[in-house]
């Protein structure tokens, strides 16, 4: 289960991917439940999808693993972090943007389009507040959600969630994180690579 792959034994790189905190605007504060989980030292990235709202939150998200990847959300004012931002991570090229930019908002042309014209194998994107692992056309779309829950203009009641990948050579393993009530559900897929 999620122990072992927090624990980060042969699981290649852990990848946190979390976004659309809006703290203080829409939530307080990152759920307890997530806290406990989100310790420091066990992922070596985490990829933010913006709308973080507080130079806090940055700090606070920044202590946990030594590469931080941000991109700018529509409603972080004043930050210098980018609209999109490439990384690589094993075998794979991951994308990152907050998805405000693509319309209709988590439409997957749309983001097949813009996943294109960044040439990655995973697009990472946020903004609609919904986690989403979809398999498109051979490439990878993952949308965290909100980490804590915070209403959108899509949706007023949204499930706290986060995502984490493991990612091996050009195996990557991901495991969506939602939390129900005082329960955190797991639910885990995988994706290769054409070699």
């Amino acid at each position: 289960g999620h122990e072992r792959a927090m624990s980060g034994k042969d699981f290649g790189e852990l990848v946190l991917v979390l976004g659309d905190a809006h703290i203080p605007h829409r939530a307080a504060l990152i759920p307890e439940k997530f806290q406990r989980m989100l310790v420091p030292n066990k992922m070596q990235h985490v990829v933010c999808t913006g709308n973080l709202c507080t130079r806090e939150q940055y700090e606070e998200i920044r202590a946990l693993a030594p590469n931080i990847h941000v991109v700018s959300g529509d409603f972080d004012e004043g930050t210098s972090f980018p609209e999109s931002k490439v990384i690589q991570i094993g075998h794979f090229r991951i994308g990152v943007m907050h998805g405000h930019q693509i319309v209709p908002w988590g439409d997957p042309h749309s983001l097949a389009m813009f996943q294109r014209r960044l040439d990655v194998d995973i697009l990472v994107t946020g903004h609609t507040h919904k986690n989403e692992v979809n398999e498109f056309d051979g490439k990878w779309f993952i949308n965290p959600g909100s980490i804590t829950g915070a209403y959108s203009s899509l949706q007023a009641d949204v499930t706290p969630s986060f995502i984490l990948l493991a990612i091996q050579g050009n195996k990557v393993v991901t495991y969506v994180y939602e939390l129900h009530g005082d329960n955190v559900e797991v639910s885990k897929s995988e994706f290769q690579k054409p070699a």
